[in-house]
């Protein structure tokens, strides 16, 4: 079962006594809920050496990470929220008996599967027998390239993916052409590995080794547990071969470049650029043979990963396959093999005590796998047409102000402007959930099949994805079901997508003081709209298609200005010795800088030319940036740090809470002096929108 990772990354907080002196205005009485966590502060820090630890230390002193959870914050608190709320949906969708076929009793088989661990245990590895027969049976480099594409499934979006991690030797990803964005074509992109990243082969890291060193004894006991002979022989095969597969791959940040990744190869092109792989074949098997090109996102990945498959014994590659078949799968076989993968992936990689109680990870698999279906039941009940309708005039307030924006920004010549201001007149904002949903019909779901289950909602959503290729762009598409606590840009549909789960108290309340929606789901929706003008944005116009739209005296601007926000970022800390990296986070720090910027002149343009009131001593610029800071409310445990550095293009959340120091407004709200540790000069606070 594939083991999906997502990052928590957002919270709400205030401040008291050891703000500046307030206005004259006087105080108005104490509102029911201002949005801000006025015990969470801790006033013994000053704003302006660590204003992370001022919005959220009193939090921190008291806070514990669940002995399930690898973090916690102010995400988990919302994912909380809407995993019970899913779990209520999940538990009673067979209550009313639902009919044969209709989605409804989809997801009650599913959840009744998934629990019934005496069946699992009953059936042992039959389920995968499929798999493992086929991969026995591979006789000649033919045979492995038709299993390899047998074996190709649907990957993540490649521009706002936090890792690349699949353990087929490819992923797909289907959506319109970088070039041409009238019709869909197929992307090929790296994978082969087990571990999230190719560091945890390739560091030399003290840590890495270790996990290293544990990965390896998980090897073996999976191997073990599923009866093959010579495991320990067999494990160095494996990490031997993974290794090799690590080296061939390109780094993250060089997979972030889209110019990079503009290559499309035909069939006679895989064969000359790429050889070692029968392509014909394995295209076949994986129904692409009728496509004429295909985009390679990695082609230095991709011509090394063929290479290895024509240079290495064929043995070495049963093997691999069989373990890869049993490790993505353990986590729905019987419960020895199960309890070695959370060990692995969960205790060791992310420092995890305890493994989830069934019942939540029963809700995030069906979750997964019908996703749209559950979505559509939670919509229902818990995401009421008055709040679509106020998130929606939130966007218009923050595109309304992006739009201003614009035309004050000196630096910018009238031909980047007016392509940045048809960009954003163009760009889709879905709020909530899809305009259509999505259709499971041909999905077989049986209420006593857990892993077949889970192994046919893949094969589903790889059809799914086939069935896009060559048709006309759907830009309503949604990336994320409703019940998912995140955001999403997608810089080739220029659309964004706001799940309804995301759009709830502490993030946004429509009870709640403006300047705390402002600066939690205001900072959020304006961090999703700037990315359309960031540093991959700004290679994609107003239709999707790949295609710088600045001259070259403001893209020279946009350079320098954001090479020094990764210098800033790069100065931070993480653990002792481990930084992080400002260039592979650079992307998602330069929409926090510039979404906090735009929600900020819409907090204020929402004011009316009026100014805001004071709140428990807290002016409205106090409670807007305290409301952003506290929405980065973190605690993570340090495996799980590690992890996330190696992986992910988003810098530690408590990091992203000091984006504050960019923001000159933020400097006289907070009586941040010269001297302060986080106080930067004038001429050296990023400003790019």
């Amino acid at each position: 079962m594939q083991r999906t990772r997502w990052i928590l990354s957002a919270a709400i907080v205030a401040v008291l006594c050891s703000a500046p002196a307030l206005a004259a205005t006087p105080p108005m009485p104490r509102a029911p809920d201002i949005g801000i966590d006025l015990g969470g502060i801790d006033l013994a820090v000053r704003p302006g050496d660590n204003f992370f630890d001022y919005a959220n230390g009193g939090w921190l002193k008291t806070a514990q990470i669940p002995a399930d959870r690898s973090s916690t914050g102010t995400f988990l608190k919302i994912f909380e929220l809407t995993e019970q709320h899913t779990a209520d949906l999940i538990r009673n969708a067979g209550a009313s008996h639902p009919a044969a076929g209709s989605d409804t009793r989809r997801i009650a088989d599913y959840y009744a599967a998934y629990m019934d661990e005496a069946a699992i245990e009953k059936h042992g590895l039959a389920p995968l027998k499929p798999e493992l027969s086929a991969i026995d049976a591979i006789a000649s480099k033919d045979d492995l390239a038709r299993v390899l594409g047998s074996r190709l499934r649907a990957d993540v979006d490649p521009i706002n993916a936090t890792n690349f991690h699949t353990e087929n030797l490819f992923g797909l990803f289907v959506t319109q052409g970088l070039e041409d964005p009238s019709h869909t074509i197929a992307y090929l992109l790296q994978g082969g590995l087990a571990m999230p990243s190719r560091d945890y082969y390739l560091s030399s890291d003290a840590h890495m080794a270790e996990f290293r060193a544990r990965y390896r004894t998980y090897v073996v006991a999976l191997l073990k547990q599923a009866g093959i002979a010579d495991a320990d022989a067999k494990a160095n095969t494996v990490i031997d071969l993974e290794t090799k597969i690590a080296k061939a791959q390109e780094s993250l940040i060089a997979s972030q470049d889209v110019h990079k990744a503009n290559n499309l190869w035909t069939a006679a092109d895989f064969a000359q650029k790429a050889p070692g792989l029968d392509w014909a074949a394995y295209f076949k098997a994986a129904g692409l043979d009728g496509q004429k090109s295909i985009d390679v996102w990695q082609p230095t990945a991709t011509t090394g990963l063929a290479a290895l498959v024509g240079s290495e014994p064929l043995d070495a590659w049963k093997t691999l396959l069989a373990f890869h078949t049993l490790d993505a799968a353990a986590p729905l076989l019987p419960k020895a093999y199960a309890d070695l993968s959370f060990d692995f992936y969960g205790h060791t990689l992310q420092g995890t005590p305890e493994q989830q109680p069934r019942w939540k990870r029963a809700v995030g698999a069906t979750n997964t796998d019908l996703g749209d279906a559950v979505g559509e039941l939670y919509v229902k009940k818990y995401f009421p047409a008055s709040s679509k309708a106020e998130v929606q005039q939130l966007v218009k307030n923050l595109i309304a102000a992006f739009d201003e924006r614009l035309d004050t920004l000196s630096w910018m010549t009238p031909a980047t402007r007016a392509k940045a201001k048809e960009k954003l007149v163009t760009l889709k904002v879905g709020v909530g959930y899809p305009e259509k949903w999505r259709d499971y019909a041909t999905l077989k779901v049986s209420a006593d099949d857990p892993l077949g289950n889970h192994l046919r909602a893949v094969k589903h959503e790889y059809e799914h994805q086939l069935a896009k290729l060559g048709q006309p762009v759907d830009r309503g598409e949604w990336w994320m079901t409703p019940q998912t606590v995140n955001a999403v840009n997608l810089p080739l549909q220029n659309a964004l997508n706001f799940p309804a789960a995301i759009l709830q108290p502490p993030f946004f309340d429509p009870k709640a003081d403006p300047a705390a929606n402002y600066g939690a789901i205001g900072a959020i929706i304006g961090h999703e709209i700037s990315h359309s003008f960031d540093n991959t944005g700004a290679d994609f116009d107003a239709q999707g298609k790949m295609e710088n739209w600045w001259t070259p005296a403001d893209e020279a601007h946009f350079k320098s200005a954001t090479a020094q926000l990764a210098k800033q970022f790069g100065k931070y800390e993480a653990l002792p010795g481990l930084h992080v990296d400002g260039e592979q986070t650079l992307g998602e720090n330069i929409a926090d800088v510039s979404g906090l910027t735009i929600a900020y002149l819409a907090y204020h343009k929402s004011l009316g030319g009026k100014p805001a009131p004071v709140v428990d001593g807290l002016s409205g610029d106090q409670r807007f940036f305290l409301a952003f800071g506290q929405a980065w409310r973190s605690k993570m445990r340090e495996a799980a740090m590690r992890q996330r550095l190696a992986t992910d293009v988003h810098a530690p959340a408590q990091f992203r809470a000091l984006t504050v120091r960019n923001l000159d407004a933020w400097y006289p709200a907070f009586d941040v002096k010269p001297g302060q540790k986080l106080y930067l000069a004038p001429d050296q606070r990023v400003k790019i929108w």
